[in-house]
C-alpha cells in the first residue's frame, strides 16, 4: 500500500520532536534514545520502494543528499563566522578545517560536526536505503533474512573492535538495516491489523520495549555506536518503534505531529540553531550567561524550537522544497 497513513506520519513526527527534546538533555534522555532513532529507520523501511532502479536511486539521492549538503554548508558557514566564537565551541578551540572535512565525512562528533551533529542521519539513511535495495535483489528469502542478520551483527561487532567511526556513519547504518528491513516486512501487517489486535499488541509490545530498555545497563547513543547490551538495545528499539506506531494507529488525532512528520529534514537541520537564537535573546534581554534549565523548561524549549522552525518550513517549501526533501514526480 503506497498511500501514506496519517498515523505513520504522526509517529514520525513524534520521533523528530523527541530528537529536538532529547538534544536539550532532559532527565528522560536515556529513554528517548532507546527508540526514537530506530523508529525513524523502521518507518523509512515501511516506504522502501518495491523495485529500485537507477532512476529510483537518483531520485532518493536528490531527496536526501542535496538537502544534506546544502544545509550542511549553510550550517558550517553560520558556525564558522559566528557559532564557533561562543559557548562550548569557543572553549574547545575546534578546527575549522576538521569541521569542513566533517561535511564530507558526516561523523566524528563535535570535533568534526560541531556545526550540526544531528545531520549525520541523512547520509546514514541513504546508505541504509542502498544496502536494503541491494539485499532486495536476492531471490532467496532465507538468504535475504540471513544477510540482514549478518549485517546487523557486523554493525554490533565493529565498535567492539575499534573506536573508529566510518564515513557517513556506515557502522551505524549496518545496525540500522535491521530496523529498516523489519519495517519493510511488517508494513502491510501493521496496516491491516484490527483495532482490537492493535490495542492488545500495543500493550504487549510496549511492555517488552520498556522492560528491555530498563534492563539494558547503558544509555544508548546510535550516532556514537553505544548500545550497552546489543540484544536488549535491538529488542527495545524494535518493539518501541512498533509500539508507538500502534499507539498512533489507535489514537490518530495528533495532527501537529503529522505536520512535523512531513517536514523532518528542516527540523533536523535547524532545531539546534533555534536554541542558539533563544539563548541569544535570553542573553540580550535578561543578561543570562549561564543556561541551566529545569525539566519543564527543557520541554518548553523544545516546543518553542519547533514553533520557531515552522516559518522556515513554510519558506523552504514555498521557494526551495528540495531542501525539505520534496521533489516533483517525474
Amino acid at each position: 500500500m503506497d498511500t501514506r497513513k496519517k498515523w505513520i506520519d504522526q509517529a514520525r513526527g513524534l520521533s523528530i520532536f523527541l530528537v529536538v527534546y532529547g538534544h536539550n538533555f532532559p532527565v528522560n534522555e536515556p529513554y528517548i534514545y532507546s527508540f526514537h532513532v530506530p523508529l525513524f529507520f523502521f518507518i523509512a523501511g515501511m516506504f522502501h520502494p518495491k523495485k529500485v532502479t537507477f532512476d529510483t536511486v537518483k531520485r532518493r539521492a536528490k531527496m536526501i543528499l542535496i538537502p544534506y549538503f546544502v544545509w550542511a554548508l549553510a550550517l558550517y558557514f553560520f558556525w564558522f563566522f559566528l557559532g564557533r566564537n561562543y559557548g562550548d565551541s569557543a572553549e574547545a578551540g575546534l578546527s575549522a578545517i576538521d569541521n569542513l572535512i566533517g561535511i564530507l565525512y558526516a561523523q566524528g562528533g563535535q570535533g568534526y560536526m560541531d556545526w550540526g551533529i544531528p545531520m549525520w542521519f541523512l547520509p546514514c539513511i541513504f546508505i541504509v536505503f542502498l544496502a536494503f535495495a541491494a539485499i532486495q535483489r536476492i531471490q532467496s528469502k532465507i538468504f535475504k533474512n540471513f544477510l540482514v542478520l549478518f549485517i546487523v551483527l557486523l554493525g554490533f561487532i565493529w565498535p567492539r573492535l575499534t573506536s573508529m567511526h566510518l564515513p557517513w556513519s556506515l557502522d551505524v547504518a549496518l545496525v540500522s538495516v535491521g530496523f529498516y528491513a523489519v519495517g519493510g516486512h511488517l508494513k502491510s501487517w501493521l496496516v491491516k491489523l484490527s483495532k482490537l489486535n492493535t490495542a492488545l499488541l500495543f500493550i504487549l509490545f510496549f511492555g517488552i520495549h520498556f522492560l528491555t530498555f530498563y534492563v539494558n545497563p547503558q544509555k544508548v547513543d546510535m550516532y556514537r555506536s553505544i548500545y550497552g547490551n546489543e540484544g536488549l538495545f535491538f529488542l527495545s528499539g524494535l518493539f518501541g518503534a512498533i509500539a508507538y506506531l500502534l499507539f498512533f494507529k489507535i489514537v490518530p488525532v495528533f495532527s501537529f505531529f503529522s505536520y512535523l512528520g512531513r517536514h523532518t529534514i528542516v527540523l533536523l537541520a535547524t532545531h539546534v540553531r533555534m536554541l542558539t537564537v533563544v539563548k541569544l535573546v535570553l542573553m540580550v534581554i535578561f543578561g543570562m550567561t549561564v543556561f541551566e534549565f529545569t525539566e519543564i523548561e527543557k520541554l518548553a524549549l523544545a516546543i518553542l524550537q519547533v514553533l520557531l522552525v515552522i516559518p522556515i518550513i513554510w519558506l523552504v517549501n514555498k521557494y526551495l522544497p528540495i531542501l525539505d526533501g520534496k521533489i516533483t514526480k517525474s
